[in-house]
């Protein structure tokens, strides 16, 4: 997933975007979306999220 669509999901939440890294804007939304907001903070092989839109770009 590029960058670019990244930040279309976040302005269709109604998050913020302007100065903020990937890595925050994803666990921003994560967390929007009722999930743990873990995005490549190394929980991967833990995470517990098999359904998370994230999961195959994750680190």
């Amino acid at each position: 997933m590029t960058f670019a669509q990244i930040k279309q999901i976040a302005i269709e939440h109604g998050i913020k975007i302007v100065g903020v890294k990937k890595q925050e804007i994803v666990r921003a939304i994560q967390k929007q979306e009722g999930n743990i907001p873990c995005f490549a903070t190394g929980m991967l092989d833990h995470c517990g999220q098999p359904h998370c839109l994230w999961l195959e770009v994750c680190e």
